[in-house]
């Protein structure tokens, strides 16, 4: 990975162990191994985002992405689900589908969408909830500013009877969070968790899984699926039921390895890392006498810290960024957003602040 690449909220380099887990799986395929041992390393991811997050394996299952699973999720719930217009579109386009589809009701919290991202807090679900509101979905960390959302508060807010749907990909990886105050938890491996592309899991609670019906479930998400009988079989007990069709072990098997490798490092010490690392970048925005747009406090923010300045001037900047070889991300509105792994290389965050003088 080059050392000036702060920019994880987009993808995260995949390491030299995933790539190397995904050579040999794709050796294997080559010499013709039997499919079900390639498929047979997805146990380890299930198992490991289970350990990592608090659900039960029972509930997990795995995705080829976020949208994947927020997709299934929103097809197989009914009723009224409250949102902010300012998630990301993987959290908002399922819901409109949903809706279209005539399934859910869309009720945006009120003030959203206005260009301007306002966090979701407790405060602001509890003042928007109605007796018909059945669910509400949130992205555990905001993408615009780094904002990272109170699980538990906001599973207080709803309260026992409605369903917390939870976007977790900006945050696992990058930060802690309460995961099991959600019923419904879908999460990428291409970020923060630098699994590459095409990985993912979907997590339920008892009561997500009772509530969400396998609307987008195939034929490897029931028993006996290589029994060809023409007939529909028994769904799987837990979140298997909502597979697809077989997934790539060749990304399976990265994503096994990007969590184990996760997990062995230490949640804990990742994230104090990616905290150490985003202060050093907030020094540098202060430094430079730019606005920062994201939280100060290190318990509102994850891994993404957002430096605001005129439209005109922060294509600019960033065009100098790239060429002093730190990458990042340029967002509407002149917004640059940073999101350093932890880790991120000293020498690059020193010199943070000149740059961003220039």
């Amino acid at each position: 990975m080059h050392p000036g690449y702060l920019n994880h909220a987009s993808y995260g380099p995949p390491t030299p162990e995933v790539e190397a887990t995904v050579h040999e799986l794709l050796a294997a395929a080559m010499r013709g191994e039997p499919a079900a041992s390639l498929h047979a390393v997805g146990e380890r991811a299930r198992v490991a985002a289970a350990r990592l997050t608090g659900f039960d394996p029972e509930g997990v299952a795995l995705t080829t992405s976020t949208s994947q699973g927020l997709m299934t999720a929103a097809a197989g719930l009914r009723g009224e689900v409250l949102l902010s217009l300012d998630e990301f579109p993987a959290n908002l386009y399922p819901w409109l589908r949903a809706e279209q589809a005539g399934r859910m009701r869309v009720r945006p919290i009120p003030g959203s969408g206005t260009g301007t991202p306002i966090p979701v807090t407790a405060d602001r679900v509890a003042a928007a909830l109605t007796p018909s509101t059945r669910v509400l979905a949130v992205s555990a960390v905001d993408f615009r500013t780094g904002y990272r959302a109170d699980l538990r508060a906001l599973r207080e807010a709803i309260g026992p009877d409605r369903l917390l749907v939870v976007d977790g990909i900006q945050n696992l990886g990058a930060a802690a969070n309460d995961w099991t105050a959600a019923d419904v938890l879908a999460v990428g491996g291409q970020k923060w968790l630098r699994a590459g592309w095409g990985t993912g899991f979907l997590a339920l609670s008892p009561r997500g899984l009772e509530a969400v019906g396998p609307a987008l479930g195939g034929w490897t998400g029931v028993e006996d699926p290589a029994a060809y009988d023409g007939r529909e079989h028994p769904l799987l007990p837990g979140a298997e039921r909502y597979s697809v069709t077989s997934l790539s072990p060749f990304a399976t098997g990265a994503f096994a390895t990007a969590l184990e490798l996760f997990e062995a490092a230490g949640p804990e010490r990742v994230a104090e890392g990616v905290r150490a690392a985003t202060e050093s970048v907030i020094a540098g925005i202060d430094a430079a006498g730019l606005t920062l747009l994201s939280p100060r406090a290190p318990e509102e923010r994850a891994g993404i810290v957002v430096a605001g300045l005129p439209e005109e001037q922060a294509a600019g900047l960033h065009a100098r960024l790239a060429d002093a070889g730190v990458t990042t991300t340029l967002h509407p509105g002149g917004r640059i957003r940073f999101s350093p792994q932890a880790g991120a290389d000293a020498e690059t965050l020193d010199r943070l602040p000149a740059l961003l003088r220039s």
